[in-house]
């Protein structure tokens, strides 16, 4: 089930909504825990016993690691990070591991039979866990007691498509309050983003990201045809595809999360305006950015063990980085190309970006968008090689002008919200109340006709 369907947005999200408010108190958690379940059972039950074995495993051993004697306290992590990982490791990877040795080696080994669909949102619950057990291990936290609390952290289903990856420290509090938990304020906070992001999603993304699937998709007319500078044309789609995408994802997460009386933080923060890749990553995927500063970077040592150690543990993070988006080397590829930008900015760079205007910006765009075209890569019709030569090697082909005539303005007005200006829109007519309504109501009309008109398309990151 995703959100931009009409089972979600018609069936499943008002019953959830209604059932959910009319709960007293101290049975909000459980009917929580019961429509995340029904939520993360809604395509299959085939991996809820994975799911509720690393929950029970977690909930016992976050206690044990609470109670355990100071000998066996800093074991007790290191064993359930191992564990959680290992769940991660078996279920993304270790096919592409086997592979990766058969190439190299030649060693003739058998690929697992596990599927091609991932346990859905493993990359997400998966990092949200270890986190809980670093937390209770290090005293940022006390370990949960009651289960279906922590049940209810894990699988909370607003984040378990793609994440944000919040903290337990962060909703503890709020999972925690049994009076007064969803308040108007909150209500009408949470529908406002919802809508926002749902109109980023199927108005936007999907609306946007067709451009780049007709030159790449199996009925498209196949990159290997197309111009240079059409090549360009269907890559800057892609990225603000991307964008779109996934911070509508997040928005209409954190609305989800804000009508269940949770205040989650943002997951982005207009990151195609930044003058830097050091910037950039700050406003991307903040969650996500967050968690390995947090559990690798800094216990890592971060940048208080001279440079060459610094630079060290940035290899580190951002080889984990790409890793993390999915079981292939062109993520592998992704992940260092930016550890390369940022190692340079760091060295010299950076001091001289801060200096500029619009030079950085274009810059920063320049290399953001070079970048999805590596992780976008591993698409059957888009491989790297190829990708490259396109962009790189003025090539004849088809020419952009049919694409710019149909899809230009998409691609203007997708420029044009990926800046500050709805924002700064936005609070202007925020100042008059009849206005405001008028606008978001024609929004939503306008969201629901794109989601009756569309195919529910899942969100990109759910693929990582």
């Amino acid at each position: 089930m995703v959100f931009n369907s009409v089972v979600f947005l018609f069936c499943f999200l008002p019953l959830a909504l209604l059932v959910y408010y009319i709960a007293p108190g101290r049975a909000k958690n459980a009917v929580l825990l019961v429509e995340s379940l029904l939520f993360y059972c809604w395509t299959g039950i085939a991996f809820l016993p994975l799911i509720v074995c690393l929950i029970v495993f977690n909930y016992l051993w976050g206690l044990l690691t609470a109670a355990a004697r100071p000998k066996l306290h800093a074991l007790l992590p290191l064993v359930s990070v191992l564990v959680n990982l290992g769940v991660l490791v078996y279920f993304k990877y270790a096919n592409f591991l086997i592979e990766t040795l058969n190439q190299v080696a030649n060693f003739g080994l058998a690929t697992l039979d596990i599927g091609d669909v991932l346990p859905l949102g493993i990359s997400y619950y998966i990092f949200k866990i270890i986190s809980y057990e670093v937390d209770v291990y290090t005293g940022k936290v006390k370990a949960e007691t009651n289960p279906i609390t922590f049940a209810c952290y894990v699988l909370f289903f607003p984040q378990l498509i793609v994440g944000p990856i919040v903290k337990y420290r962060d909703m503890a509090d709020q999972l925690h309050k049994n009076t007064g938990r969803c308040s108007l304020a909150q209500i009408e906070q949470g529908v406002e983003l919802f809508v926002f992001g749902l109109a980023k999603k199927v108005i936007l993304a999907d609306s946007i990201g067709a451009l780049w699937s007709d030159l790449i998709g199996s009925g498209g007319v196949g990159l290997a045809n197309v111009s240079t500078p059409l090549a360009w044309l269907g890559i800057i789609a892609y990225s603000l595809q991307l964008y779109f995408d996934f911070a509508g994802y997040s928005e209409m997460s954190n609305g989800l999360a804000a009508m269940l009386g949770f205040d989650c933080p943002i997951n982005f923060d207009l990151p195609y305006i930044s003058g830097s890749i050091t910037e950039f990553w700050r406003r991307w995927h903040i969650s996500l950015s967050s968690w390995f500063r947090d559990y690798i970077y800094i216990p890592l040592g971060g940048n208080r063990k001279g440079k060459a150690r610094q630079l060290f543990n940035m290899l580190l993070v951002w080889a984990a980085t790409g890793i993390w988006h999915g079981a292939s080397w062109n993520f592998i590829c992704g992940g260092l190309y930016y550890f390369v930008l940022l190692t340079i900015e760091k060295l010299f760079l950076l001091k001289y970006l801060k200096k500029g205007r619009v030079w950085p910006h274009l810059y920063t765009l320049f290399f953001v968008v070079l970048g999805w075209g590596i992780f976008t890569a591993n698409q059957p019709g888009a491989p790297l090689g190829l990708l490259m030569q396109k962009l790189f090697i003025p090539q004849t082909g088809i020419s952009p002008v049919y694409y710019l005539r149909n899809y230009g303005v998409l691609l203007v007005l997708g420029g044009i919200c990926s800046s500050g200006f709805p924002r700064w829109l936005w609070k202007k007519i925020s100042a008059f109340t009849v206005l405001k309504t008028i606008v978001f109501v024609l929004l939503a009309l306008l969201c629901i006709a794109y989601v009756v008109a569309a195919t529910n398309s899942t969100a990109l990151y759910a693929n990582f």
